[in-house]
């Protein structure tokens, strides 16, 4: 929190200075703010206003010359630049270079709702690499720069080695994003599904911080045993990836296959069918374990109940093995409802209602949420003459994984 209170107050410095320096008492100002700060002075200084470390350490240089040489030095090799003076950035003059780094990630990558799947697996030094062999001279950190003003998120190179990997993985990741865009320019729906963590109902303490008058913290209970009468909710979301719009269902009792399509359901009558009136597919990823696990029998069943009530044909494609956390519903919903309840116990059910059903952002996402209180029976068997009536076509490529259920035919 220092560390971002200090990147701030150091970016105001600048920004107010900035016009009133030429470059040369820019770099100085920032030497001399980086020497006060100490160790990491430097790297703070350059993420607050965008000066280079070399810049910053030129600065430092000239700080630490004698006044003499300090002017010497101005004499004969400062100059001060004419606007528009100086080394141009790589993509000034080398225009195809950030779209060729976005042909390279883009099958591979996440986190721009307006996308439809993006998620990275890739390094810079990897892309930076790939760059150089289609001629673009480029370096990996340019490659990470150029990617953070794309709106790319450096954490989602955190999460590659998330349990153990399918030597399919990539490939599937390639398949659903062909799918998703498929389904797109055809107008038809596309949504995430998933279960968010099931939450403690009662004065329990939630992870984050609130506003509340100095020395006065909220009081909550200091054992986390769930109260018999309230226990736990399971919110399972439907996220629009078109739209960028949200369904979140509070279930009170088991998170099963009912409950998860049922989720599906209520987001089409409430929400999908005023969108896509004219929709005759609908294109659903998901995890490969849980209520929408692809080997969940009562999953496939309660699907064709679905599809025949909707008459439109449901397509899946499950997420590999050990990637769920980049389920797209992920980071473009839950993050968004975790962070807008943080430091708030949740205290009863309408409590959660209402905090999910007021998650905002900047990019327009809206979502709404509704309460089951309907029981969920846990253990419900499908027998194989059941499994029979579900008209399941595979893909040819992985069918555990990517399949389609058809509606019967009236």
């Amino acid at each position: 929190m220092a560390t971002l209170t200090t990147l701030a107050t150091v970016r105001q410095k600048y920004e107010a200075l900035a016009p009133l320096l030429h470059e040369k008492a820019q770099r100085r100002w920032a030497a001399c703010e980086a020497r006060a700060l100490g160790r990491g002075g430097i790297s703070l200084v350059a993420a607050a206003t965008g000066l280079s470390r070399p810049t910053i350490h030129c600065g430092l240089a000239e700080l630490n010359s004698r006044p003499d040489a300090i002017e010497e030095a101005d004499c004969t090799r400062t100059r001060i630049r004419r606007p528009g003076g100086g080394r141009h950035r790589l993509t000034t003059n080398d225009r195809s270079l950030l779209q060729d780094l976005q042909d390279l990630v883009d099958p591979a990558t996440r986190g721009d709702p307006m996308s439809p799947l993006l998620w990275t697996c890739k390094s810079t030094r990897h892309l930076a690499e790939a760059l150089r062999t289609k001629g673009h001279h480029v370096s990996h950190q340019t490659v990470a720069r150029l990617l953070t003003e794309s709106g790319y998120n450096l954490q989602a190179n955190r999460k590659t080695e998330e349990g153990k990997d399918h030597p399919d993985r990539d490939a599937q990741f390639e398949h659903i994003n062909r799918r998703v865009r498929s389904f797109q320019r055809r107008g038809q729906p596309v949504v995430s599904v998933d279960t968010k963590k099931k939450e403690l109902i009662g004065n329990y303490k939630n992870p984050g911080q609130e506003w509340e008058p100095k020395g006065q913290p909220r009081r909550v209970k200091s054992k986390d045993f769930p109260d018999k009468e309230l226990g736990k909710v399971a919110p399972y979301g439907v996220y629009d990836q078109t739209a960028n719009e949200g369904w979140v269902k509070v279930g009170i009792t088991h998170d099963t296959a009912e409950f998860a399509v049922e989720s599906i359901r209520r987001w089409w009558t409430r929400m999908g069918h005023q969108v896509y009136p004219q929709a005759s597919a609908l294109l659903v990823t998901a995890d490969s374990g849980g209520s929408n696990g692809r080997r969940s029998r009562l999953w496939k069943v309660c699907l064709q109940k679905l599809a025949d009530e909707l008459s439109l044909k449901i397509s899946v494609c499950h997420f590999p093995p050990g990637t769920s956390k980049w389920n797209k519903i992920e980071h473009r919903m839950f993050c968004h409802i975790t962070e807008n309840w943080r430091g708030r116990p949740l205290v009863s059910h309408e409590v959660v209602v209402n905090l999910i059903g007021s998650t905002r952002t900047g990019t327009g996402l809206r979502i709404r949420a509704e309460l089951d209180t309907t029981t969920y029976e846990t253990g419900i068997k499908v027998t194989n003459k059941e499994l029979e009536t579900v008209r399941l076509k595979t893909d040819k490529f992985h069918g555990e994984w990517n399949y389609t259920i058809l509606p019967h035919r009236k």
